[in-house]
């Protein structure tokens, strides 16, 4: 049986190596800050723990993280049971998300692509339907090679095979991409206010 002190030191060896795609992460700051500045939203979806951040990181853009501002455009798209169980009764459920994409997606929004094996056939079918309609996906995996990583226009692969190592990562990176768009915007508030 594993102890806590196991599981810290593995959760501690994977945040460290997070240095190694400090570039990338970054980078997904980056495009999330020009994605707000250009008038575009922030959709996001995944499943299972990986769904649940989608809703954490959507709330933090859309209501505060750290700091009052203005609100932040952000979707989880993994929220409504009616359009998720019509989806998937109606079609099937590799849809539930694309079909969001095609009905709230636009040219200058980006979406957060969020599994940890890079495998999840719904999150993929959303890339798809994200990369037709123009949009930027950044996608969030774990270690391995996936088609994920391949679609999208910025990959996140945390360097971990294990699950639950690769979530807690990922609830990292997402909070300091929320603390940097938060704080661009909070920047920006306080200049319109001293040209006033």
């Amino acid at each position: 049986m594993k102890t806590f002190l196991s599981v810290l030191a593995q959760h501690q060896a994977v945040l460290e190596q997070l240095v190694n795609i400090n570039d990338d992460i970054e980078a997904g700051g980056v495009l999330l800050v020009d994605t707000i500045k250009q008038g575009g939203k922030i959709l996001l979806c995944g499943n299972g723990g990986s769904a649940a951040d989608c809703q954490h990181i959507a709330a933090e853009f859309v209501v505060r993280y750290e700091k009052k501002r203005q609100a932040l455009a952000a979707i989880a798209l993994t929220t409504d049971t009616s359009i998720l169980t019509a989806s998937a009764n109606d079609f099937d459920f590799d849809s539930i998300f694309s079909r969001q994409v095609e009905a709230l997606g636009n040219t200058n929004d980006c979406l957060i692509a969020i599994s940890t094996s890079g495998r999840s056939g719904n999150v993929i079918a959303a890339v798809k339907a994200a990369q037709t309609k123009g949009m930027t996906v950044i996608g969030m995996t774990g270690s391995e090679d996936s088609e994920l990583n391949k679609l999208a226009t910025i990959a996140i692969k945390v360097p971990s095979n294990v699950t639950a190592r690769i979530q807690e990562a990922h609830i990292l990176i997402g909070h300091w991409w929320c603390a940097i768009v938060e704080e661009a915007f909070s920047q920006e508030a306080l200049g319109a206010g001293n040209n006033a």
